[in-house]
């Protein structure tokens, strides 16, 4: 999913917060979990890692997390590599929405052709204070995962 239509000085725990899919999600209309960084209050359909990680299944799902977290990042930079304009983009709001969205579906069409991909060194790091606004409900959901798979 796409939402290009939020200043980029806007966290993204807000987007999320007010958008369409969280509302549904809230109300039990999807199957599933989201999965996000500390900069998002665990929720029952919204995985964050553990804060501090007790050893064993909690450190094990908060490291799986992380790396699936790291693929979903550096698609983002492949994006951002491929298409320069989306570095600095310096246009009005519901122009940048369409070029935002344009170079998402090029980007998957390209995927799809088995298109050279952008070279990247390195691998993003998580650059975002915690929220300490997690649901207690959220936090058991979690446990369940990283117990019944990681256990």
């Amino acid at each position: 999913m796409v939402l290009a239509k939020w200043p980029g000085s806007v966290h993204d725990s807000r987007i999320f917060r007010e958008s369409t899919l969280c509302q549904r999600l809230e109300e039990g209309h999807y199957d599933g979990v989201l999965i996000g960084d500390r900069g998002y209050a665990c929720r029952p359909f919204f995985m964050t890692p553990y804060p501090e990680p007790a050893p064993g299944p909690q450190a094990k799902f908060s490291v799986a997390l992380k790396r699936t977290r790291a693929r979903i990042e550096m698609t983002f930079w492949q994006l951002k590599a491929r298409f320069n304009c989306l570095r600095g983009l310096r246009v009005a709001p519901d122009r940048a929405c369409n070029i935002i969205g344009a170079c998402a579906v090029l980007h998957n069409i390209a995927t799809i052709r088995k298109e050279r991909v952008p070279v990247f060194q390195g691998q993003p790091e998580d650059d975002v204070d915690p929220v300490h606004l997690d649901q207690q409900n959220g936090r058991a959901a979690t446990d369940r995962i990283a117990y019944h798979y990681l256990g």
